[in-house]
């Protein structure tokens, strides 16, 4: 009985109709959670102490922190949806990753922005070629060449297959992003929240920090659901025009 219900379950998953009823429930939530959380996050870092160093220049972690954790996040979401495509053949792998290129793409240029505008007063300038810049900026630029060669190719078993395989070879640069800081000598602080010994930064800080974290990831799941049903429905308008189009040919034939 439990091996039935859980096959179940993964078919519906699976089924492009019932995730478009899923996704029609879910993302009505998640908008509102993302937006409550989010809130609460601003709140609490406009509130929260300055630092004896930065000042209040250190409020800009608060979004930028969470913009480059899902920059790569989402890359490595699209990785596990590649994953789907080519070894499991999943209906809606492809779908999922297609629908959070454009997203990833948009977080990792406001990480980017971000990072610029924290690094200006610190660093006295807006842009070094150091290991972690450099290497998130080759993450922007692959979401670029993923959205590219989706849309270059007609054939959408060609473009799914495509477009997986470039993902999983570009996953490579993730953890080269992640322990950059770590193998080089970069301007970039090292870790300072997932650390084996704990955080290095002051609660006070480190709680608004957490909050948006959160608040973005729902705003995040909240965008690729609405994507993912964007891209399901785009789909099948195309198959309907498709069909028409044969039978127009057959009809004149």
């Amino acid at each position: 009985m439990t091996e039935t219900t859980s096959s179940w379950r993964f078919s519906d998953l699976a089924n492009p109709t019932r995730f478009l009823s899923l996704a029609d429930t879910v993302v009505p939530w998640l908008a509102g959670a993302s937006v409550l959380v989010i809130a609460i996050g601003l709140y609490l870092g406009f509130t929260a102490p300055v630092d004896y160093q930065q000042g209040s220049t250190v409020r800009i972690m608060y979004i930028h922190v969470p913009f480059a954790w899902l920059s790569m996040m989402c890359y490595s979401l699209m990785a596990v949806a590649a994953l789907g495509t080519l070894v499991w053949r999943h209906p809606l792998a492809d779908v999922a990753l297609k629908s959070a290129a454009p997203i990833g793409a948009t977080f990792t240029a406001l990480a980017l922005l971000t990072g610029s505008i924290w690094g200006k007063p610190m660093w006295g300038t807006w842009w070094v070629w150091d290991a972690r810049l450099t290497s998130v900026f080759v993450l922007f630029l692959m979401y670029l060449g993923i959205i590219a060669l989706a849309r270059a190719l007609d054939d959408p078993a060609r473009s799914a297959r495509a477009a997986a395989v470039i993902t999983l070879v570009g996953f490579i640069n993730v953890p080269i992003i992640k322990f950059s800081v770590d193998w080089w000598n970069t301007l970039h602080q090292p870790a300072s929240v997932f650390r084996l010994d704990g955080p290095t930064i002051h609660p006070s800080l480190l709680w608004p920090l957490l909050v948006m974290a959160v608040g973005m990831s729902l705003l995040f799941f909240t965008l690729h659901l609405m994507a993912m049903r964007t891209e399901i429905l785009r789909r099948r308008v195309m198959a309907m025009r498709q069909i028409a189009a044969r039978r127009a040919e057959r009809q004149r034939g």
